[in-house]
């Protein structure tokens, strides 16, 4: 209180009671004139900073910045990847990615045969860069969940509609095929370009995929049983095949043996005749036969068929050749007298006899 009444008592005033101005620099709480530019300066400074902050805006790369003013969209423009100048407090951008992106989305529907099937598609897809303004102004940043969920569900469920459980497995190409025209037609007027889409998985009820299995085991059997059956058909014409070959062997072998025998018999019959002839003209064909017999040994004892004794017709015989002589025909004189016979004796000494 002392101070504020001495600085009052130390103010200068006019005659009529006002308060005249410190000249010398503005008292104690005064501000010096190069002190009040250097102040205005730097909020002029400042002033600028912010003003440029806010005309200098940067588009990162993988973007397209959609150009707003005062909230609206301008929308025949489409703002490429870098610095872009706009006017501050009027202006602004709304940065919007354009690269390719991926949805999986989970459906559930029902095939031709009234089956339920959960179908996981997985999308790959991009924004139209050149059109980015005009699907954030009549669809937003959330496009994904308004349009193009939808547009796979929608598309999983009208095509699965066509197929039967099973035509979805084994049809697989063709089912992806027409799903991915399905949401390509739904997404290009979006300005939504679908790149690759993929079916993940295919689940059935658990009815269902016990039927298969119940469905796969029955042709595993059959099929088992026609392949057992064409073995034992193939094994029988295998045997039958062998019966036959050993029969078409037998008869031949049987056949062979009959010829073999007729030509043997032919060749005894023959030989027996040309014998007969030959022996009916001469002694020599028994005289070879009597050599090839004979092994070589003479008898020790020797003796006369008529079994005398010291006679000339006993000592006559003596020495004789120890072979069998066989009559032939008309070789004596008188038809009536007995046949004559040699007494051969073995190697051993025994005499035999012939009559």
């Amino acid at each position: 209180m002392v101070d504020f009444f001495k600085s009052k008592r130390n103010r200068r005033i006019t005659p009529d009671g006002e308060p005249l101005e410190d000249v010398g620099g503005g008292g104690r709480f005064g501000f010096s004139g190069p002190l009040k530019l250097a102040i205005l300066a730097i909020i002029i400074v400042i002033v600028i900073f912010v003003v440029l902050t806010s005309s200098l805006k940067i588009v990162e790369a993988g973007n397209r910045g959609v150009l707003l003013k005062f909230g609206a969209v301008d929308t025949s423009v489409s703002l490429s990847e870098g610095l872009h100048f706009v006017l501050p407090f009027r202006d602004s951008i709304v940065p919007m990615e354009v690269r390719t992106q991926k949805l999986v989305e989970s459906t559930t529907s029902a095939s031709k045969d009234l089956q339920n099937v959960a179908t996981e598609v997985a999308l790959n897809y991009r924004i139209d860069p050149d059109k980015v303004q005009i699907l954030y102004k009549e669809i937003g940043l959330d496009y994904s969940n308004r349009v193009i969920v939808p547009t796979i569900q929608e598309s999983v469920k009208q095509v699965t509609a066509r197929y039967n459980a099973e035509e979805l497995i084994t049809k697989r190409d063709q089912v992806k095929s027409e799903i991915e025209e399905q949401i390509e037609a739904r997404l290009t007027p979006y300005n939504i370009l679908a790149e690759t889409i993929s079916i993940t998985d295919f689940q059935f009820s658990d009815q269902f995929v016990q039927a298969v299995e119940a469905k796969v085991q029955a042709e595993q059997r059959a099929l088992q049983a026609q392949n057992e059956l064409r073995r034992i058909q193939i094994e029988a014409q295998q045997t039958e095949a062998r019966a036959l070959g050993e029969q078409k062997a037998n008869i031949a072998s049987a056949e062979g043996q009959r010829q073999a025998n007729i030509l043997k018999a032919e060749g005894e019959s023959q030989a027996i005749k040309i014998i007969d002839t030959q022996l009916r003209n001469s002694t020599e064909y028994l005289n070879w036969l009597q050599a090839q017999k004979w092994d070589g040994k003479l008898p020790l004892v020797t003796g006369s068929s008529g079994g005398g004794g010291a006679g000339v017709a006993g000592a006559n015989n003596l020495g004789a050749i120890p072979f069998i002589e066989i009559p032939l025909g008309g070789s004596t004189s008188n038809s009536e007298s007995p046949p004559r016979t040699t007494n051969t004796s073995s190697s051993n000494g025994s005499t035999i006899s012939s009559g």
